[in-house]
């Protein structure tokens, strides 16, 4: 028990270079800054942000409201200043707090937009506020804002390689499962529309190649950590790296995912590795600082108390909150209850239609709704597969349709004081037919929401 103690302990406490740090903090606000640059000149802030009429929001953030155009603006242009900022290491902590804040706004605005990597992008987003990473070669220390160190402590860089650590080992872990490796379910769908790819797009057609990389997949994810972290094998699995994800960004449209983990996994290289950077780019730039006292390290008892508590709990809910699955009965890829924040990355193939209906009060007639009338296409898709959006775009038909009169075509009028919301929804997983997902007679104005298991989701019988 003391070797594990005392190993913790080297692990958290122990100093070391810093120059892994500081060249994550450039990479990042580099890759942060071309990222929103993209989604901007690609128009999406106005296509994901202002064109929508209704916004799918998480559980516990109803709270959290889009922008008109000159507000959602003012946020990304905030968010764009602040990536320049944390890669120039200038008024860093400001810098990181409005990063986080921004980037983590717009995300929790609606659901429909969510990606793992959003998501990765936010808890490094967070991490990084906490982290001495302008403490050199940074605008910071140059100008004497900031004290300058050569040294830190272990866990500000081990606390990243966690991170990484989570991600990538959960997702494979998730792709354990009867569909990814003895179908090779989504990727035998897929890879079919990839034969026009240069060199390789003859070899996507075969079965084989969906099941090679199936498997190759869930042996990457599984076991990439273990290399990097071996320093004899580092730059094998690190080329690795590069092709797994080189491939991924060539052949499937998910943004800069793969690039921004081809970036992060640099933290697991040697503090000399790092050091040559931090070298190159202080040459070239002529970043030396003019505060030359070096701050020494001081971690008084009651504060590496404190720095273990939190660490303790942060890294206890990242291992968590991907397994919460469990909870709920049920097969995860039908029901996706306990999906999201799970790093379960392109496993599932799924399309789905739904239809709304509101009921006549006394007769039991009822009217269909129009999706389009208050969805985007994107949005409409997004909800007819996920039960929680289905619940919560009921309700908000609902809220709707309360103390309203409704003119039927015939010129009657149907005063409706609460409204009855039911769907006939159908769904389609891995391409195998669509089958009936909930209940069709379900109230589902009268359903709350929350974190139970939503019982009117019918069982998927294959």
């Amino acid at each position: 028990m003391t070797g594990i103690k005392e190993w913790l302990y080297r692990q958290t406490f122990s100093e070391k270079s810093i120059s892994p740090l500081i060249v994550f903090r450039i990479l990042f606000g580099i890759m942060m800054f071309l990222s929103t640059l993209r989604f901007i000149l690609n128009g999406w802030v106005y296509e994901l942000y202002i064109q929508p009429s209704y916004f799918f929001t998480y559980l516990g953030f109803d709270w959290v409201k889009p922008f008109d155009l000159y507000g959602i603006s003012l946020l990304f242009g905030l968010l764009l200043l602040s990536t320049i900022f944390i890669a120039l290491g200038l008024f860093y902590r400001i810098s990181t707090i409005v990063f986080f804040i921004c980037f983590t706004y717009i995300e929790l605005i609606d659901k429909t937009n969510y990606l793992n990597h959003y998501y990765f992008i936010s808890l490094i987003g967070f991490l990084l506020m906490f982290l001495p990473a302008n403490k050199g070669c940074s605008l910071d220390a140059y100008l004497g804002l900031t004290s300058k160190q050569q040294k830190v402590q272990a866990w500000t860089i081990n606390i990243l390689k966690f991170q990484m650590a989570v991600v990538y080992i959960f997702a494979g872990i998730s792709k354990l499962n009867y569909d990814w490796l003895f179908e090779a379910q989504p990727l035998r769908n897929w890879l079919k529309h990839q034969t026009d790819l240069p060199f390789i797009g003859e070899l996507m057609q075969y079965e084989f190649t969906a099941y090679l990389f199936s498997w190759g997949g869930a042996l990457f994810d599984l076991f990439i950590v273990f290399i990097l972290l071996n320093n004899r094998f580092r730059i094998y699995g690190y080329t690795l790296v590069i092709i797994f994800h080189g491939l991924t960004a060539v052949m499937f449209p998910i943004g800069v995912f793969p690039y921004v983990m081809i970036v992060s996994t640099l933290i697991f290289f040697s503090p000399d590795f790092h050091k040559n950077i931090v070298v190159w780019i202080q040459d070239r730039f002529a970043l030396k600082s003019k505060n030359t006292v070096q701050t020494e390290i001081k971690a008084p008892t009651q504060n590496k108390r404190a720095i273990s508590l939190l660490l303790g709990l942060y890294i206890l809910i990242q291992l968590i909150v991907p397994l919460r699955y469990l909870a709920y009965p049920g097969d995860l890829f039908w029901t996706e209850q306990g999906y999201r924040f799970s790093w379960r990355v392109m496993l599932i193939e799924k399309a789905g239609y739904a239809q709304f209906f509101i009921h006549h009060p006394d007769n039991g007639t009822k009217k269909l709704i129009d999706n389009k009338e208050y969805l985007t296409p994107q949005q409409e898709k997004m909800m007819s597969t996920q039960p929680d959006m289905i619940l919560q775009f009921a309700h908000h038909l609902r809220d709707e349709y309360s103390d309203t009169v409704i003119i039927e075509s015939n010129g009657a009028e149907i005063n409706i004081k609460q409204a009855k919301v039911t769907a006939e929804v159908y769904v389609s997983l891995f391409n195998k037919g669509s089958r009936l997902f909930i209940d069709s007679d379900v109230n589902l104005s009268k359903i709350k929401r929350g974190f139970h298991h939503k019982d009117w989701i019918l069982q998927n019988e294959n």
